[in-house]
């Protein structure tokens, strides 16, 4: 064997142990890429929400790190040599695969081309379009309860490199106690601040509404005053228990069942901040009340009476009654599997679809499973027409108007963006679209 017969033969040798194995590698994360598109297709996953990943096409170099950290999984896939989004629907903003590329060919925005997401106006301190007044946390556009956290303590952290407020009013009053409030209400005492917190529920925020069992937090967060929350995973009663202590331990006040009617800025720049009790003098606000703002409602007479509910706290309180749950979102859906789980419960669900879109696949194969197992009835292409203290009357796929025997109506019909509320703030709203 002459030496460039060797040469080549040891070249080819190479090829076969480098080359072979990542174009199986790539071809692998091809394949998995194709499954994931169509998942996202039958769930209804393909359209983003609201954040989302977009991938700029001249700038990828198809490293596959941004699909590797995302811990959602498959939102990102490789196609070509190149990331592309296969279930934008399922980003929460955890930003990790835009600081995981090493060319920074990836962006987070809101909406997509065609569908539009209604934000108020912020700048990058969180600072609104009226001087003074700031929004942190999912009203904001950032759902995720580590964002939010973030979200708050920066904003204090400006907020405090200002000049103090004169002894005859508050540095800060922060209207909302769930993640972005707590850590902005912390941040306030480490920094000294005099500042007032309210809350119109309980601590928590929109949290508390999650149904129970739910997970709500996925990567450690620092707690000011409080230390690190090292938890991957924790359930809602979990965190909600976490904050109570958190509350506890650093002594801080919140003033719970205390609703905010109004946020009117005075001529010489402070605002008068009138709630259902009192009202407060300040020289910043900071609202941390996130996006939930009030239910929708359906618009139906008998709507207005007591055993219709719009969140779902405890399922065993409704245990032995006859509930219809209304809608068809992840919420509707985790809802009517806690009550169809409850003993001598029966449960009907009805939504206006003829088929779930955009839930979590996991909650699909879970209501599938319970709809086969006839552990709860679903009443497809439906709408209620009328709510009686013991029935419920709903508008059926053929046209006709039955009427069940009913004990509770749950209403999942999402929440309405606080517009008006911000409106009077002065605060202006714009309709984000992202890139197509």
């Amino acid at each position: 064997m002459d030496g460039s017969t060797a040469i080549l033969l040891i070249g080819l040798g190479l090829a076969a142990l480098f080359v072979v194995p990542a174009f199986l590698r790539a071809r692998r994360r091809e394949r998995a890429t194709a499954e994931a598109e169509a998942l996202a297709r039958r769930y209804g996953l393909h359209e983003p929400l609201s954040l989302h990943p977009v991938v700029s096409a001249e700038a990828c170099i198809g490293t596959g790190s941004c699909t590797a950290v995302c811990p959602e999984g498959d939102v990102l896939g490789i196609r070509n040599g190149q990331a592309i989004p296969v279930s934008p629907a399922r980003c929460i903003g955890h930003g990790l695969c835009e600081r995981a590329c090493p060319v920074e060919a990836i962006e987070l925005v809101f909406g997509s081309a065609t569908r539009g997401v209604d934000l108020p106006r912020i700048r990058e301190n969180f600072e609104t379009n009226v001087p003074g007044l700031y929004i942190v946390g999912e009203l904001g556009g950032m759902g995720l309860i580590r964002n939010a956290f973030t979200q708050g303590r920066q904003c204090i952290d400006g907020i405090a490199r200002a000049p103090r407020a004169p002894r005859d009013m508050l540095d800060v009053v922060i209207v909302g106690c769930g993640p972005a409030g707590l850590a902005a209400s912390l941040n306030c005492m480490e920094h000294g601040l005099r500042f007032v917190t309210v809350e119109r529920e309980d601590i928590g925020g929109t949290v508390r509404y999650f149904p129970r069992k739910k997970i709500v937090m996925t990567a450690p967060v620092a707690v000011p005053l409080y230390g690190k929350l090292s938890f991957r995973e924790l359930p809602k009663e979990q965190l909600i228990g976490v904050w109570e202590d958190i509350v506890r331990k650093t002594g801080l006040e919140v003033r719970t069942q205390e609703s905010v009617t109004a946020v009117d800025r005075e001529p010489a720049g402070s605002f008068l901040v009138t709630t259902a009790r009192t009202t407060y003098r300040a020289r910043h606000v900071v609202l941390a009340i996130g996006r939930r703002g009030v239910p929708r409602k359906l618009g139906v007479p008998g709507e207005d009476l007591p055993k219709v509910i719009y969140s779902l706290l405890e399922p065993e309180a409704y245990r032995g009654d006859r509930v219809l749950v209304v809608g068809g979102g992840d919420s509707a859906v985790e809802a009517a599997l806690a009550l169809s789980e409850e003993p001598d419960t029966r449960v009907r669900m009805s939504y206006r679809r003829e088929a779930f879109s955009r839930i979590k696949p996991r909650n699909h194969d879970r209501i599938t499973a319970a709809i086969e197992d006839r552990r709860l009835e679903m009443l497809w292409k439906s709408e209620v027409t009328e709510i009686a203290p013991t029935a419920v009357a709903v508008r059926t796929a053929d046209g006709d108007v039955q009427r069940f025997a009913n004990d509770t109506v749950a209403i999942f019909a999402g929440g309405e963006l606080p517009t008006k509320f911000l409106a009077a703030c002065g605060v202006q709203i714009d309709t984000k679209f992202g890139e197509p």
